[in-house]
């Protein structure tokens, strides 16, 4: 079997929501990309900390026009997305849901029903730290898992796991081994 002309070449997108660069959420999502990587995909990683992205008007415009009438950096972010054919999303547990600047980047999906053929079928996989105990993630994987459904996405799983310090997650050798496959089976 040949090689796939690298302009053939699977690509996954992973997205991280947490404001804390380094933190569980990062180390997650980009092991799962490195799983990924080991399939032969080319990965990319995405920190929302670093984009602007406005939270949602409600204004319908997106319905009329098919794009976003806010000037920030959320276009360019989807056609990052959009020439991926798979897509991590990772965010931390705040409060019982995820952060405030991955619910502003999650709100403005709302154009989906205007733009469907961005999400539909496109696969995903969810990674989910949180600082408590197992059920303090239940209301997020919740959110996520609806949206997947809700687009028609090919959801491929959600690692959600308790890692209270920066980077602890990486002392859970058997959570590393899951994101990891988590990746290889995003490319499968």
């Amino acid at each position: 079997m040949s090689e796939q002309p690298i302009s053939e070449q699977q690509r996954v997108v992973g997205i991280v929501g947490s404001p804390r660069e380094g933190g569980n959420t990062d180390v997650l999502v980009n092991e799962i990309l490195q799983g990924a990587k080991a399939s032969g995909a080319e990965v990319e990683v995405i920190a929302l900390r670093d984009l602007t992205i406005e939270p949602c008007r409600a204004c319908d415009a997106c319905r009329e026009r098919g794009e976003c009438v806010l000037d920030d950096d959320f276009p360019t972010l989807l056609e990052r997305m959009s020439a991926s054919q798979a897509w991590v999303l990772g965010t931390p547990v705040y409060w019982w849901g995820p952060t405030a600047q991955f619910k502003a980047f999650l709100d403005r999906w709302y154009m989906a029903n205007a733009r469907r053929n961005i999400f539909h079928e496109r696969r995903i996989a969810f990674a989910i730290p949180s600082g408590g105990g197992p059920s303090y993630a239940n209301h997020t994987v919740g959110i996520l898992e609806e949206v997947a459904a809700y687009l028609g996405m090919d959801h491929r799983g959600t690692l959600a796991t308790a890692a209270g310090g920066l980077g602890d997650v990486r002392n859970q050798a058997e959570t590393m081994e899951r994101a990891r496959e988590m990746g290889r089976l995003l490319v499968a």
